[in-house]
């Protein structure tokens, strides 16, 4: 290497380090120390090694690049301004203020280039084992040995933090048995934190740790050193059994003043901060200045187009060798369903036998299989209670990953962070199945899947009380209400079989954020089919000439309400029954269909067995919500429901009270 290459490499690493402390400083606001410490590997990554285009950064054949560090955001800024993207120096100038491409953390959908929204620290790592596992499943399904058209890495970068977070070791544990040979983290080692050094908090063997789940471990003695971090990203990519952790020491705040301290973490460097640093570095330019030589040297826009056109003959080649194929993957990358998809829906006959919404499910996943070839997914040890398993595939395992079934193995959160990943990735529909009182445990997760807008399907069952003698800690009270107030996401709880279907079409059909199916373990009477209503959220299932009260509830507690309005009408009582499966979506129609349904001065009464507070959006302050104020109890589900006042009997009391 010539002594002018060196030269520009410096300048170029530099130049990374000097937007990305500008940046901070023009906020007054944001993380300079990761930026200023990790710069070199990222050069290195991105000059070298990572297969993107700037002018199309969907394109599918591209490598994978997280930031799980997402505190460390002007770094990815500063490399998306350098390599070619829609990221101008203006967009630089404004880190942090509103409307503007630069938030304090990076969000996918919210910058073009990102491919995962980071910041919540773990996530991102385990999200990138997510998008590690689409691309094995996918070339395993779709490679052919003479097209390789899946063959693209993914790359995370995390920090002493992310290793903390429990979220780690579920992703990389399932990541080391799965033997992700194509994920590479780069870790920046540089044992600070935001309160204090790692000696205070981190002192495992985190090497071993790693080589004990499976994954090779590699280390980098000197952050600074090019050569060094080239040599161990190439020999990651050249062990493709085993995913990759690149432990990189480097220094926080590397060159300021704050090097090396806990007060290089999270606040800005100031005027006299950014100045030594820069001399320090022995840059000599105007604030968020980029050298000709700089701009020249890694703009990868020329490169990533070659770099996908590369691919899209590759693609073309595979269309016409193998057009069946290549059109399934199509209609997946663009989430569009067959034309079968509906016709594959099954139809339960009303009054048949009664059904659990959960066995229902599992009835629908496995009609619909076919149908839906992007459709994978499992559960947290729970696929025989949750029936999320597709019965005509086998189990993802090292040397079968085109299998269609996951075992998460007990991770629910790491679980719903690989769902994430899946999804970001393109082409799959991924489902995570377990109880609905853990949704506790993936509920970062889903708020992350709503966050960036992923069609991430969640099979909540064992819904209520009504799971029975496993008693309280398993039976689910504030859980809806949690998820509920999720934005951009559905929950939907069916009443019945036929709502599940009709659940499960909804869920399927929407393509901009996640939807939670809420589940019974107790079998349901059979209803009469109303997929249109459903789909809108809420229905009539039961009129009256004469309606003074409308009943409302969703899931198990609708064939109460039915129940109950079959006794009031015999007191001359005219009730209305309204179904409603799912809030949000009747929260999205025209006001003149909710009045339709919900009759403007005509008293309410919402019946669910868990918490009261999401019902008083549609009951009102004059209204009443039957619901759970308590925690449950073991014993039987009938007798459950009878003691909490889930019976006709107290559903009329609260009616003729309110009337």
């Amino acid at each position: 290497m010539t002594t002018q290459q060196q030269s520009v490499e410096q300048l170029s690493v530099n130049t990374i380090r000097t937007l990305s402390i500008d940046g901070v400083q023009a906020a007054n606001s944001g993380h300079p120390g990761a930026p200023l410490g990790m710069a070199p590997m990222a050069y290195v990554l991105w000059q070298d090694f990572l297969r993107h285009n700037p002018k199309h950064p969907e394109w599918l054949g591209r490598d994978r690049y997280v930031l799980s560090a997402g505190h460390a955001s002007m770094l990815i800024y500063s490399l998306l301004h350098l390599t070619g993207y829609d990221m101008s120096i203006d967009d630089l100038k404004n880190f942090r203020q509103w409307g503007s491409k630069t938030p304090g953390h990076p969000e996918f959908f919210h910058t073009p280039g990102l491919d995962a929204t980071t910041g919540p620290l773990g996530q991102g790592a385990g999200m990138t084992v997510g998008m590690a596992l689409a691309e094995a499943h996918l070339a395993a399904r779709y490679n052919k040995p003479d097209l390789k058209i899946f063959d693209n890495y993914t790359y995370g970068m995390v920090s002493d933090g992310d290793l903390q977070e429990g979220i780690n070791h579920e992703v990389a544990s399932l990541a080391g048995h799965l033997q992700l040979g194509k994920l590479i983290w780069l870790y920046d080692d540089n044992d600070v934190q935001l309160d204090t050094g790692t000696s205070k908090t981190f002192t495992d063997m985190t090497a071993l740790r790693y080589e004990s789940y499976g994954w090779q471990v590699l280390e980098v003695h000197d952050g600074n050193d090019l050569t060094a971090i080239r040599s161990a990203l190439e020999s990651a990519r050249n062990d493709t059994r085993r995913p990759s952790l690149i432990k990189v020491k480097t220094v926080i705040g590397y060159g300021s003043p704050k090097a090396g301290t806990s007060k290089a973490h999270g606040e800005p460097l100031g005027e006299e901060g950014v100045a030594a640093t820069k001399k320090a570095l022995g840059w000599d330019y105007p604030p968020f200045t980029v050298p000709d030589e700089v701009a020249q040297h890694m703009n990868h826009t020329e490169r990533g187009e070659q770099q996908e056109a590369e691919w899209n003959a590759l693609m073309d080649r595979y269309r016409e060798a193998y057009p069946d194929e290549a059109a399934e993957l199509d209609a997946m990358i663009a989430r569009k369903l067959s034309p079968e998809f509906a016709d594959a829906l099954p139809s339960f006959e009303v009054g048949g036998k009664a059904m659990a919404t959960r066995a229902a499910s599992g009835k629908v996943i496995n009609a619909i299989a076919a149908a839906v070839p992007g459709l994978i997914g499992g559960s947290a040890d729970l696929s025989g209670s949750t029936k999320t398993t597709i019965e005509a595939s086998g189990a993802m395992q090292p040397d079968d990953l085109g299998e269609r079934n996951i075992y998460f193995g007990v991770r629910e959160f790491g679980m719903s962070a690989i769902a994430n990943g899946l999804s970001l990735y393109g082409g799959l529909r991924p489902m995570v199945g377990t109880f609905l009182v853990f949704a506790d445990y993936l509920k970062p997760a889903y708020r992350l899947s709503a966050i960036q807008h992923q069609p991430v399907i969640y099979v909540l069952t064992h819904d209520s009380i009504g799971l029975g003698e496993d008693g309280p800690t398993h039976q689910p009270i504030e859980q809806l209400a949690m998820l509920r107030a999720v934005p951009h996401s559905h929950v939907m709880r069916p009443a019945d079989a036929n709502e599940t279907a009709a659940a499960w079409q909804a869920a399927l059909e929407r393509t901009d954020g996640p939807t939670a199916l809420i589940l019974t373990r107790q079998d349901l009477p059979i209803l009469p089919r109303n997929h249109v209503g459903v789909q809108k959220g809420g229905y009539v299932v039961k009129d009256a000439d004469n309606v003074q009260v409308i009943l409302l509830a969703s899931g198990s507690e609708v064939a109460l309400a039915l129940e109950a309005a079959e006794s009031l009408s015999g007191e001359g009582v005219g009730v209305r029954v309204v179904s409603m499966p799912c809030m949000e979506a009747f929260r999205e129609q025209d006001q003149a269909y909710k009045d339709s349904i919900l009759t403007p001065g005509v008293k309410r009464v919402a019946i669910e067995a868990a918490a009261l507070q999401p019902w008083y959006e549609w009951v009102g302050l004059d209204g009443a919500v039957i619901g759970m104020t308590s925690f449950g109890a073991s014993a039987p589900a009938k007798t459950l429901f009878e003691k909490f006042g889930f019976s006709v009997d107290n559903v009329s009391k609260v009616v003729r009270e309110l009337l």
